[in-house]
C-alpha cells in the first residue's frame, strides 16, 4: 500500500502535469488560420469592424484571420455555421442582439442559444440614431411625435432587421405613436429608400447615416445613450429631446462553439480587450459612431441573459411577428 506522502506526491505531479498541459495548449493556440464568421451580408459596418479586429488578431498572433460573411435568416445561417463547428477555437463568430432576440421570435432554432454557444467578449457598443427624410415637416423630436399622433399610421419607418424593428416599436410604445413598419433585408437598401423619400424615417446604426446627416440629405433628430455623438454634436440625445425612457444602446460581440477550452476563450477575450484599447482602433471606431466595449466572457454572458429578457418583453408588448 502506498504511503500517504507518496500519494500526495502523485497527486501533486498529476496536478502539475494538468496545469502544464493547459498552459501548453494555451501557448500553442493559434497555430493555424482562424475563421471569423459574420452572420450578415458582406459590406457595411459589420464588415469594417470584422476586418479591423481580424487584422489586429493576425498582427498579434501571426495567423491569418479569415472573415467569412454568412448573411441571411436574421443571422441564423451564420450563427448555425459557427455553433456546429469543431469547438477548437478556430471558428468564432460576430454577433449582435439578434442572438438574444431570435429565441423569442422563433419556436425552433437550429441551435440552442445557451447550450451551443459560449460568449467570448463584447467588441463595441453603438447608439440608436433617429433620422428623417428632409420632406418630413418636423425638425425635432417633439414635432415628430406631435406629427405622428396627428396622422396615425400615415408615417412609416424603415428597419434593417428585427432588432431595429424592436427598437422602433419601443419608440412607438413610449411615445404613444403608431408609425408603420416597412421591413428591409439590410441597412443599405433601407437607407437608399430613405434617401429617395420612399420611407419617412429610420432608427439606424450611426455609421450608416452620419455622412448623410452631415451633407444635409437626412435630418438627425436624436440619438440614444447618455451623451451626444462626438462626430455630430448638434444632434441631441433622446433624453435631451424629451423622451428619457428611450435607452437602447446596442452592441456587437464575439462568440464560439460550446466546448472550446476555457484557456482559449480567455486568450481570445484578453487579446480582443487589448485590441480595443489601441489608440488607432479607438479612433477608427469613433469615426464610425462606435465605442469600444470591453468585457470578460462572464460579463458578456450576463449581458446576453439580461438582453434576452428585455427583448422578450418588447416582442410581447408590440406583438411582433416574423414576416416571411
Amino acid at each position: 500500500m502506498k504511503s500517504f506522502s507518496a500519494i500526495v506526491r502523485m497527486v501533486g505531479v498529476g496536478t502539475l502535469l494538468a496545469i502544464a498541459g493547459s498552459v501548453a495548449a494555451q501557448q500553442a493556440y493559434p497555430n493555424k488560420p482562424i475563421r471569423f464568421i459574420t452572420p450578415y451580408p458582406a459590406g457595411g459596418s459589420t464588415s469594417v469592424l470584422a476586418r479591423v479586429i481580424g487584422q489586429k488578431l493576425t498582427d498579434s498572433w501571426g495567423q491569418q484571420v479569415l472573415v467569412d460573411s454568412r448573411g441571411g435568416g436574421n443571422t441564423i445561417i451564420g450563427t448555425e455555421a459557427m455553433a456546429k463547428s469543431p469547438p477548437d477555437g478556430y471558428t468564432i463568430s460576430m454577433v449582435d442582439p439578434h442572438i438574444v432576440v431570435n429565441p423569442g421570435l422563433y419556436a425552433k432554432l437550429p441551435y440552442d442559444s445557451v447550450k451551443d454557444i459560449v460568449p467570448v467578449a463584447t467588441l463595441i457598443s453603438y447608439e440608436n440614431f433617429l433620422v428623417l427624410h428632409p420632406s418630413v415637416p418636423a425638425n425635432n423630436l417633439r414635432e415628430l411625435i406631435a406629427l405622428a399622433k396627428s396622422k396615425p399610421g400615415q408615417l412609416n419607418y424603415a428597419s434593417s432587421g428585427v432588432t431595429m424593428q424592436l427598437r422602433s416599436e419601443l419608440f412607438n410604445i413610449l411615445a404613444g405613436t403608431k408609425i408603420e413598419h416597412i421591413p428591409y433585408k439590410g441597412g443599405g437598401p433601407a437607407i437608399t429608400d430613405l434617401l429617395g423619400g420612399q420611407v419617412h424615417m429610420s432608427f439606424a446604426v450611426p455609421t450608416n447615416v452620419i455622412g448623410h446627416v452631415k451633407n444635409g440629405k437626412l435630418k438627425g433628430i436624436a440619438v440614444s445613450g447618455k451623451s451626444r455623438l462626438s462626430v455630430l454634436p448638434q444632434v441631441p440625445t433622446f433624453t435631451e429631446a424629451g423622451l428619457p425612457g428611450y435607452n437602447v444602446a446596442s452592441w456587437y460581440g464575439v462568440v464560439a462553439p460550446a466546448g472550446v477550452p476555457k484557456e482559449i476563450i480567455g486568450k481570445l477575450s484578453a487579446e480582443i480587450a487589448k485590441i480595443l484599447a489601441m489608440p488607432d482602433v479607438k479612433e477608427k471606431l469613433d469615426s464610425l459612431g462606435f465605442q469600444p466595449f470591453i468585457s470578460t466572457a462572464d460579463e458578456f454572458a450576463a449581458l446576453m441573459k439580461a438582453e434576452t429578457v428585455k427583448y422578450a418583453k418588447i416582442i410581447k408588448t408590440a406583438n411582433v411577428k416574423i414576416e416571411d
